[in-house]
């Protein structure tokens, strides 16, 4: 389980097998808590000492599930965090396409257009669960959904809500299918649109929001049906990303 858990620190590495890591006493019981396959889980004999460490271990066990014990220079090779909790597990990422997606006759589908900082990217899945979207789509330039810094941050989510990757051809092409319309966030609205609320939002909606620095990109902006944006205070240029999209969809709940 070390080396699977070190060797799953890596984008390819995830990807290639199918799996990765969520680590720390919440991400772990959350994990627990979903239907996800568990392969097994790492931890220090430090997790015993706390109570709701020692209640995963038991929990571990009565799933027959394997739990290695290793010296804490050795979980620290294998932990993404700098100040670990002295557990994780190993569990397989959901197979889940954006074709594989079902749709409500009412929908919110929040888009991920190239967003970088995975603790962007898991407060955004969060976020999209806790106002009750449909699905998170992760774009082309976008932080990996199962990085282990973006489960963390997502305390749980990934194990609530759809989350896949997708380019944006496949994206255009399920929108479309679908007949679910898709709009856009700009710290001003341009080049068309108006603020959040001026335009009546349709049942079905996929709502893009776009890389830290640079914004949207050409394709996803060209292909926006609506440009819309946060009116702000004068002085105040822009917002957070994982802020702005939570308050558009607060905006756009139906």
């Amino acid at each position: 389980m070390l080396t699977l858990a070190r060797d799953l620190k890596r984008r390819k590495a995830r990807e290639r097998q199918s799996l990765f890591v969520a680590e720390g006493v919440r991400a772990v019981e959350e994990l627990l808590r979903s239907p996800l396959q568990i392969r097994g889980a790492l931890g220090t004999d430090a997790v015993r000492r706390l109570p709701r460490g020692q209640a995963l271990v038991v929990a571990l066990a009565t799933r027959q599930l394997p739990f290695d014990e290793v010296s804490e220079k050795d979980f620290l090779s294998a932990a993404d965090t700098e100040h670990p909790q002295g557990i994780l597990a190993v569990a397989e990422v959901p197979s889940q396409t954006i074709a594989s997606l079902r749709l409500g006759p009412i929908a919110r589908i929040l888009v991920l257009d190239a967003i970088q900082d995975p603790g962007n990217v898991g407060t955004l899945v969060r976020t999209a669960a806790a106002m009750g979207a449909a699905a998170v789509v992760a774009l082309p330039g976008t932080a990996d959904l199962w990085n282990a810094k973006v489960v963390r941050s997502a305390a749980g989510a990934h194990f609530r809500l759809p989350l896949v990757q997708s380019s944006v051809d496949e994206l255009l092409t399920f929108l479309a299918d679908h007949q679910v319309p898709l709009w856009g966030t700009a710290a001003d609205g341009a080049p068309i649109g108006a603020p959040i609320g001026a335009v009546a939002a349709p049942p079905r909606l996929a709502i893009a929001v776009g890389n830290e620095g640079a914004g949207l990109s050409d394709r996803i902006r060209a292909a926006a049906a609506h440009m819309v944006s946060l009116p702000m205070a004068g002085g105040v240029e822009s917002l957070n990303v994982a802020v702005a999209a939570g308050i558009t969809l607060y905006a756009l709940r139906q």
